[in-house]
């Protein structure tokens, strides 16, 4: 940190800063065998004290009637290769996200907004598309919901960072995600770290046609032919999918074609017979095995449960199968032009 940096005080109001939410509430655990329960308990200068002294932890609930100032994707797997995928997804939309390992096994992702926070349904429907294109669209998002009423008065909480009882032991800690080794300085780090605005959210649901009910509306021309796919059936990408088999993504492909099979309003039963007979055509390479039963129907069951509008054109597993002449394709072109937005 800068000048001040040992103070008590600074490191505190900082760690605030960041990882703050509801004052009159907040969770812990045991860290010996693990149990979690609330607190409901005013969240003073004490409480994240003793969180960073390692003597009870904290876990902030991060919703606010409808805003947030974080949002995280919780990882329950030792494997950082799905992290790191988030991460660089999420630099691709310059949306900045930081890697902390949990306290358990693991990784958490963060995404810090402006101090007043976002609509907490924006950061959601932004971190679960990402979550999509990277193909692991059942990974924990918190806050878990998208305004706070009489069905969920509280919300859930996630422990956050830097508890002093595990940081010795390289957990909780914000770590580099080309080495995972721990940033040396976890406070200097905390300093630099970016904070987001709502209108980088915005931009990334209006690309994406994340959500028509957040897209201005546009004006249309008449509809062409090369349109008919999007009443009728499939969108080139899909067909070509569904047709050759894939080699790379074949979960994220699965999930884009059960998303087509909803729209299309084919029964679940028989969208996972369709997509088994598919995975016969994949092509894996290197002796890697093709997309199982049970990750079709995990798939599949994500794509059917909830409700997405989107194409994943800009996702790296449609790309090989993209086709120049599609409306879609197009418009996207079109709107990032006018808008002045380039994904780098």
């Amino acid at each position: 940190m800068s000048h001040g940096a040992n103070d008590t005080a600074q490191k505190v109001a900082l760690f605030r800063s960041y990882f703050s939410g509801l004052t009159n509430v907040y969770g812990t655990y045991d860290p010996g065998n693990g149990r979690s329960w609330q607190e409901k308990k005013p969240v003073t200068h004490e409480t994240i004290l003793a969180h960073l002294q390692g003597k009870r932890p904290y876990g902030v609930y991060l919703l606010v009637r409808d805003r947030t100032r974080a949002i995280a994707a919780d990882f329950d797997d030792t494997n950082a290769h799905p992290p790191i995928e988030f991460i660089n997804k999420a630099k691709h939309y310059r949306l900045p996200a930081y890697l902390e390992t949990s306290k358990s096994k693991g990784f958490h992702v963060w995404v810090f907004f402006q101090e007043d926070g976002v609509k907490a349904s924006k950061a959601r429907l932004v971190a679960k598309s990402i979550l999509d294109e990277i193909g692991y669209p059942d990974t924990e998002i918190f806050p878990k919901q998208d305004s706070l009423d009489g069905n969920a008065s509280f919300g859930n909480f996630i422990n956050t960072p830097l508890f002093g009882g595990l940081v010795p032991k390289k957990k909780t800690v914000f770590v580099d995600p080309n080495t995972l080794l721990p940033y040396p300085d976890q406070w200097g780090f905390l300093e630099s770290i970016e904070r987001a605005s709502e209108t980088i959210l915005d931009e990334i649901i209006e690309i994406n046609e994340l959500s028509s009910s957040q897209i201005a509306p546009r004006q249309t021309t008449s509809v062409s032919t090369n349109d008919d796919w999007r009443r009728t059936g499939l969108p080139p990408c899909a067909q070509k999918i569904l047709r050759d088999g894939v080699s790379r993504y074949q979960r994220v492909s699965c999930f884009r074609l059960a998303v087509h099979f909803k729209r299309l309003g084919i029964p679940y039963d028989i969208a996972i017979a369709a997509l088994m007979t598919w995975s016969l055509k994949n092509r894996p390479p290197d002796g890697k095995r093709v997309i199982g039963e049970p990750e079709i129907i995990s798939q599949a069951s994500y794509a059917y449960d909830h409700s997405y509008a989107g194409f994943g054109c800009d996702s790296p597993a449609m790309e090989p199968f993209c086709d120049p002449s599609c409306s879609v394709r197009q418009r996207k072109s079109e709107m990032k032009t006018s808008s002045g937005v380039v994904k780098l």
